[in-house]
């Protein structure tokens, strides 16, 4: 390996490391510690912040899976097959019927309040006996998420 080549697979990497480690993601028991106070405090910085966490999740899934479904529908073009038709309107009817969620495995539905999400969070992480260090927020409130609010199967039919 010459010089220049180390010089540039080094500068990348320290370019790579500092974008990795600029957001470091939150722990179950971070996210535990500031959701324990919601029903204490609902105007406390802490419950502020567990709802705006869990409100955040919830608006990153929505935008996330509307871009996906966006990119796939892009990716079919005007030569499309009938089967292939078929298979994007199903798709976006599905989208349509159960909520832009439904590809993450939960669906939220118009009369379910941020707020009544947020206590079932709220109650599901006082609820474990023990918090896992290593499981990240998001996946705690995925687990929540699609346990309490799953997709009715029956209305892909």
């Amino acid at each position: 390996m010459n010089i220049k080549t180390l010089i540039i697979a080094t500068f990348a990497l320290v370019l790579l490391s500092d974008r990795a480690e600029s957001v470091e993601p939150l722990s179950t028991p971070e996210l535990a510690e500031h959701c324990a106070f919601y029903f204490e405090d609902r105007e406390g910085k802490d419950a502020i912040f567990c709802v705006r966490y869990v409100q955040g999740f919830i608006d990153g899934a929505v935008a996330t899976d509307a871009r996906v479904l966006e990119n796939i529908a892009s990716e079919f073009d005007a030569d499309e097959s009938f089967s292939e038709r078929a298979i994007r309107s199903r798709i976006g009817s599905r989208v349509n019927r159960r909520g832009p969620t439904v590809y993450a495995d939960f669906c939220l539905g118009e009369p379910d309040s941020l707020e009544e999400v947020v206590e079932k969070v709220v109650n599901d992480l006082a609820s474990r006996k023990v918090l896992d260090a290593d499981l990240l927020a998001r996946d705690a409130v995925f687990s929540t998420l699609r346990r309490e609010y799953p997709c009715d199967p029956d209305s892909d039919n």
